[in-house]
């Protein structure tokens, strides 16, 4: 039998303030010492990713934007499998909605309703890295997006439920992250995280699939999996609204979780 690790990036695999990942990297070692699979899992864009696969010299499929697509270096597989698209260096399987559609409808709904929406599409990359607090060049990819639109509402909790019941009615979909909430598709993180490890099973045959997370987006991906990890947000406590109690509640924020539930898991 062997793991294959589903993973949240903000809030989860980096700090939610600093976004310093320093205190999973030992963890992060042991996986690949052991050749366990990491596969983000995020509303974090292609781009974003990328990097932090760099840096991390991770070189699995990764799935971006709340389950918008997947991306599968090529060759990583021997079994067959449909993909919607091809580049040089993925097979893609493209889950979402095209990002312009998104757009139109958010703003659609927020004339309409006479609202104050702020998305990405509306920022600039320095509003973008004052308002997240990540530099400007990591701004820059948080604003390539393809099928996601990240968003804010100013209003109170009548004007968030009604804008929200507008995108429901326009057959679209929504969900919250640690700092926004999100416009998508027909599309979650755990349709994704279903479709990858179909694929794994057929790959290697017994799998175990392990995911973490810290907020409600991450809850499809966390009902998908065999073993569910939720760590503390960064006020030290665990998201309310998850309330699955197959989930394995980690006393650890953000990162420090993180490593604790991986370490917990190899032992």
């Amino acid at each position: 039998m062997e793991y294959v690790i589903f993973t949240d990036i903000d809030g989860t695999l980096v700090d939610h303030r600093t976004y310093s990942y320093e205190a999973c990297l030992f963890a992060i070692e042991m996986l690949k010492s052991k050749n366990i699979p990491l596969i983000f899992c995020t509303s974090k864009t292609r781009a974003e990713i990328e990097v932090y696969a760099d840096e991390l010299g991770v070189s699995h499929p990764f799935i971006s934007e709340n389950g918008g697509a997947i991306f599968i270096p090529h060759g990583y597989f021997d079994v067959e499998f449909f993909y919607s698209k091809r580049t040089d260096k993925y097979e893609i399987i493209e889950l979402g909605t095209d990002y312009n559609i998104l757009r139109n409808v958010l703003l659609n709904i927020a004339s309409s309703e006479k609202l104050h929406v702020i998305g990405f599409g509306d920022m600039t990359d320095v509003e973008v890295s004052e308002d997240t607090g990540l530099d400007l060049d990591t701004a820059c990819l948080a604003k390539q997006r393809e099928y996601d639109e990240a968003f804010k509402i100013e209003g109170d909790k009548s004007d968030v439920s009604r804008f929200i019941d507008s995108i429901k009615a326009s057959g679209l979909n929504y969900t919250r992250g640690g700092r926004y909430w999100h416009i998508t598709g027909d599309n979650d993180k755990g349709k994704a995280v279903r479709i990858l490890t179909d694929i794994y099973r057929r790959e290697l045959l017994d799998i175990k699939t392990v995911g973490l997370g810290d907020s409600l987006n991450d809850s499809p991906m966390l009902k998908a999996v065999d073993i569910p990890f939720l760590v503390q947000k960064s006020n030290g406590e665990h998201d309310k609204n998850i309330s699955d109690e197959r989930i394995i509640k980690i006393e650890g924020i953000g990162p420090a979780g993180w490593s604790m539930a991986i370490s917990e898991l190899i032992k």
